[in-house]
């Protein structure tokens, strides 16, 4: 699910893997690694949802809602 979300966000966006490695402070290979369904650690994933502007919880599949009310 994350994967696949965070995968989409970036496309939406035209964003390549390393510009938004870039962005969240990750290595172009720590956030392929992502992409291809590695599990992110906390302050990895509080940085791509605020970079993303989306809410961890979706993120994560916990919910539908994209951002906090």
């Amino acid at each position: 699910m994350f994967a696949d979300r965070i995968r989409a966000l970036r496309k939406e966006k035209g964003l390549t893997q390393a510009q938004v490695a870039a962005e969240v402070e990750l290595s172009a290979r720590g956030y392929q690694d992502l992409e291809l369904g590695r599990k992110p650690q906390y302050d990895t994933l509080l940085r791509i949802a605020d970079f993303y502007g989306v809410s961890v919880d979706w993120l994560m599949g916990r919910t539908e809602q994209r951002t906090l009310p």
